[in-house]
């Protein structure tokens, strides 16, 4: 990672958290991170809420703003893809459940994809540009 200018993260929700790797490695390399233009961004089903679509807003965002020091310069959100039959039995019926609880789709054939791509583009030229 030396040789590189830029460094930037991404991680997805599971069970509700990152994965614990995402901080083993972030706090391996906070020296390295912290000489470098960092990004990070955060995939989540709940992104794909406008009130929760900002890293702002995004409890997940902030949960793992609290969780280490690294602060990136660049930080965004994106909604992920709904794939009811992607899951095992057991994680389609929790998210089925916790959908039901947040008045999202419930059918067990769902595949909707909540990535706004023109977000994910508007990221990816902001890391071009960022110095």
């Amino acid at each position: 990672m030396e040789s590189f200018d830029k460094i930037i993260i991404g991680a997805s929700i599971r069970h509700g958290k990152h994965n614990s790797v995402l901080y083993e490695f972030i706090q391996k390399n906070q020296s390295l991170l912290t000489q470098k233009v960092g990004g990070f961004f955060s995939v989540s089903l709940v992104a794909r809420k406008p009130e929760k679509n900002t890293p702002e807003t995004n409890p997940y965002m902030q949960a793992f703003l609290s969780k280490t020091t690294w602060r990136p310069k660049l930080l965004q959100v994106f909604g992920g893809n709904l794939n009811y039959q992607g899951y095992n039995a057991l994680d389609r019926n929790i998210i089925r459940f916790i959908m039901w609880l947040t008045k999202g789709p419930t059918d067990p054939v769902t595949n909707v994809e909540y990535t706004d791509w023109q977000k994910v583009a508007e990221f990816a030229e902001q890391i071009h540009q960022a110095k």
